[in-house]
């Protein structure tokens, strides 16, 4: 690495771009041995071995087995230490928050689900999210204090302009202007707010489909319907943090919704969203359609009709491919991304045969054609987002060794 003669302060900014460059290949890589690590980064085996002496000392990195078994001499490894800084997230849906904390390596090492229905509709919110993270804070065995960062992931999004919650009239309790304010009053550390389906994104981006990949737009479709835009690597949000809320989008074969966030949908809601699928079923005769939420109802409809064999369920999943492709047609008209990543349990379900038929229809109803994918991320995506978040700002404030 190179800087400019004579700046003050040229070999601190060095040494601590090469710190973090040595963490940055150790999270990368796992254990790693002082040669290794010199030759992935380009430095000397001096250079390298001060710069683990130098992070050792400062409680970043541990000393952990050597390369015993391999031909050669044994050599010490080296690894990331996981207690160095941790990271907390939250996923909030009306019936619950799940929270974790992970460590700065990414492992989730505590986890907690506090329900918010019923008995604690009227519990301030303030307090809901004080108690989903103490809990996960427990179960890591660690305290509040050692949380670097939160990150709080929601349907909808908080206006920048009025800190009120919007499109998302079914969270109750959680469109006071002051929210964000008692939150932070309430929080000891410094806490972010992003859209749930804007944080499945960002944990493709990072862990999944959509690795590599700088414009992308994710659709998801599980409780909700919505979308994620990544242009240039970054999110766009919109003005009022409303891009992607597509299930307001009007389209052909819905009748046109007025007053949309009052009716809390819209046209591609009603005619692609998950509740349509156990409705379609039954419009087709399919007369075993599964009881419960119809989100759940939804996926497993929708993985039954990517295996069956018979022209009802066939036809169940042509008909949804078709309405799925009807909105991402609009989407993909403006936004001409690389990659489209299909994610939520309605879409995930049906893996590569629906995959397939809404690649091909929606390369009938629009001009570009980009590649669609099916999400990687399964397990709680929206809290993994969240925590990934959350990390990325925790690891350039705790790796920063110019300090």
């Amino acid at each position: 690495m190179a800087g400019t003669a004579g700046t003050p302060g040229t070999p601190r900014v060095l040494r601590a771009m090469n710190d973090r460059a040595a963490l940055d290949l150790l999270l990368e890589h796992g254990p790693l041995s002082r040669t290794r690590i010199g030759k992935l980064t380009g430095l000397s085996k001096p250079t390298a071995s001060q710069l683990l002496a130098r992070l050792e000392a400062a409680g970043l990195v541990l000393a952990t087995g050597t390369t015993e078994g391999r031909p050669g001499p044994s050599a010490q490894l080296y690894e990331v230490n996981p207690a160095a800084g941790h990271a907390a997230g939250l996923d909030v849906t009306p019936q619950r928050i799940l929270a974790a904390v992970a460590d700065i390596t990414g492992r989730t090492v505590g986890r907690h689900e506090l329900p918010t229905p019923g008995r604690r509709a009227g519990t301030p919110v303030v307090q809901q999210v004080t108690d989903a993270l103490d809990g996960a804070v427990k179960a890591a065995g660690l305290a509040r204090d050692d949380i670097h960062r939160l990150v709080i992931g929601t349907p909808g999004a908080f206006d920048p302009t009025t800190g009120r919650l919007r499109y998302a009239s079914h969270l109750p309790g959680w469109h006071s202007p002051t929210l964000l304010d008692e939150l932070a009053a309430a929080l000891p550390m410094p806490f972010e707010y992003e859209n749930d389906v804007n944080l499945v994104a960002l944990a493709e981006q990072r862990l999944g489909a959509a690795r590599g990949h700088t414009d992308f737009v994710l659709l998801w479709n599980q409780e909700g319907l919505g979308a994620a835009l990544v242009l240039g690597g970054r999110l766009h949000r919109g003005w009022t943090g409303g891009a992607g809320e597509v299930g307001f989008l009007p389209v052909p074969g819905t009748p046109l919704v007025r007053q949309v966030t009052k009716a809390n949908s819209g046209g591609y809601q009603e005619l692609a969203g998950s509740q349509a699928v156990p409705r379609l079923a039954r419009e087709l005769g399919i007369e075993d359609v599964p009881p419960g939420p119809y989100a759940e109802s939804a996926a497993e409809l929708v993985a039954r009709a990517a295996q069956a064999d018979d022209d009802a369920h066939r036809h169940l999943l042509r008909t949804y491919a078709t309405r799925l492709a009807t909105g991402l047609a609009s989407l993909v008209s403006v936004l001409d991304p690389e990659l489209v990543v299909l994610s939520g349990a309605s879409l995930t379900s049906g893996g590569e045969p629906l995959r397939a038929l809404v690649q091909a229809e929606l390369e009938e109803l629009a001009a570009s054609r980009p590649r669609l994918v099916v999400g990687d991320v399964r397990e709680h995506p929206v809290l993994r987002g969240a925590l990934e978040s959350a990390l990325a700002t925790t690891r350039d404030e705790v790796f920063d060794t110019s300090r």
